[in-house]
């Protein structure tokens, strides 16, 4: 990347050599932007801080609350405008080729000052993108086996079995919805994920898994390749998204089992359907009617919330092709490749060394840290394509 040039009284340019000139986020029209921002923040300040006593209650309220909202971008800015300065300066004395041991201390001095600068615009970056208010609930995770038969069923145990430590060191509350499942092959698990910011965090893991490896069952040693779609939705309430009963159709049939003393013998299973949209979910992993009605409408609520919330989404969003994806089940996003001991998220391209980590839940992380950023700085690119 070029050097970022920087406009306005208080800002420098970045030495072409720059670290930070090749890692920096913030074009030049987010800089503009933020220029803007900041000279608004010094004019209420100096408003706020003269004679307000010609300004109404309501007015003086109004200007205090956008102080404060422009204040959350200012202030960081303003670090990282002095710190710009500072590492400009810290790089003509590391290039100093009579002062080997000032350039060492600079040196230091540099990797501090790049540090901050990082943090000040992860803090910008953060203060200028709204959060959408669905990230803040609980979800409804959804792991269904795709193509590769036994192989695809054991990987989508394992995939649910990762999902369950990870959210055991996030100290999130699970509880099975519905079960398909025999022994560690599961076809179909959809489980309620219960905390604070559960979406927020998994909302990027939708999409379709890949794993790679070589089944224990193959006794001549290939690889195969199977698959596992997961979903990942808000969880809704009523205060999200009304259902009229009129919208309604239930049925209700008996529910399937094995066989012996574990087979309903009433109707108890239930299947909903709304009409409006056609959306149809079943439930029978509980033996009440009642219970088996409330899950399917638990699911039946967070599919049609999350059903408007991309509807709205996409009208927000016409016009650009977003980095990380809708969430549709036909976009690959990520590969599990056990031979090589790695798992790459194909939507940025990133790719951890460590697949066991991954799968006990600690380096996932990892890939989910690198999903927000991405996907915080292509929502911050398209601000500025727009300004």
């Amino acid at each position: 990347m070029a050097a970022m040039r920087l406009y306005g009284s208080a800002a420098a340019a970045l030495p072409a050599g720059s670290e930070l000139a090749g890692k920096s986020h913030l074009t030049a029209q987010i800089h503009g932007k933020l220029q803007v921002l900041q000279s608004r923040h010094g004019e209420l300040s100096r408003q706020l801080s003269g004679d307000v006593s010609g300004l109404g209650r309501e007015e003086l309220a109004r200007l205090s609350r956008e102080l404060s909202e422009t204040a959350r971008v200012a202030e960081p800015y303003g670090r990282l405008l002095r710190l710009y300065a500072e590492l400009g300066e810290l790089q003509q004395m590391v290039g100093a080729e009579d002062a080997a041991e000032l350039g060492d201390l600079a040196r230091e001095e540099q990797a501090a000052a790049l540090a901050a600068a990082a943090e000040c615009e992860r803090e910008i970056i953060g203060a200028l993108l709204p959060r959408d208010s669905a990230e803040g609930a609980g979800a409804i995770l959804e792991l269904r086996a795709g193509t590769g038969g036994d192989e695809a069923a054991l990987f989508c145990g394992e995939l649910l079995a990762m999902y369950e430590r990870y959210a055991q060191r996030r100290r999130w509350r699970l509880s099975a919805i519905a079960m398909d499942r025999d022994g560690d092959r599961v076809r179909e698990a959809v489980v309620k994920v219960s905390g604070r910011g559960v979406f927020g965090v998994l909302m990027f893991e939708s999409g379709v898994h890949r794993v790679q490896r070589v089944p224990a069952t193959d006794g001549h040693g290939r690889t195969h390749t199977s698959t596992v779609t997961v979903a990942v939705l808000p969880q809704a309430t009523d205060v999200h998204i009304e259902i009229k009963e009129s919208d309604l159709r239930i049925d209700v049939f008996r529910a399937s089992g094995k066989g012996g003393q574990h087979v309903n013998t009433t109707d108890s299973a239930v299947r909903i359907t709304h009409i409006p949209t056609g959306t149809v979910v079943e439930n029978q992993q509980e033996r009440s009617q009642i219970q088996n009605r409330e899950r399917a409408l638990q699911v039946l609520r967070a599919r049609l919330y999350e059903r408007e919330r991309q509807k709205l989404a996409s009208e927000r969003r016409a016009s650009r092709n977003r980095l990380i994806g809708s969430g549709d089940r036909s976009e690959k996003c990520r590969t599990y490749n056990y031979q090589q001991n790695r798992v790459t998220d194909h939507r940025i391209g990133f790719s951890v060394h460590d697949i066991e980590g991954v799968m006990e839940g600690a380096a996932l992380q990892l890939l989910i840290d690198q999903l927000r950023i991405q996907y915080d700085l292509d929502e911050l690119a398209s601000m500025g394509q727009h300004q």
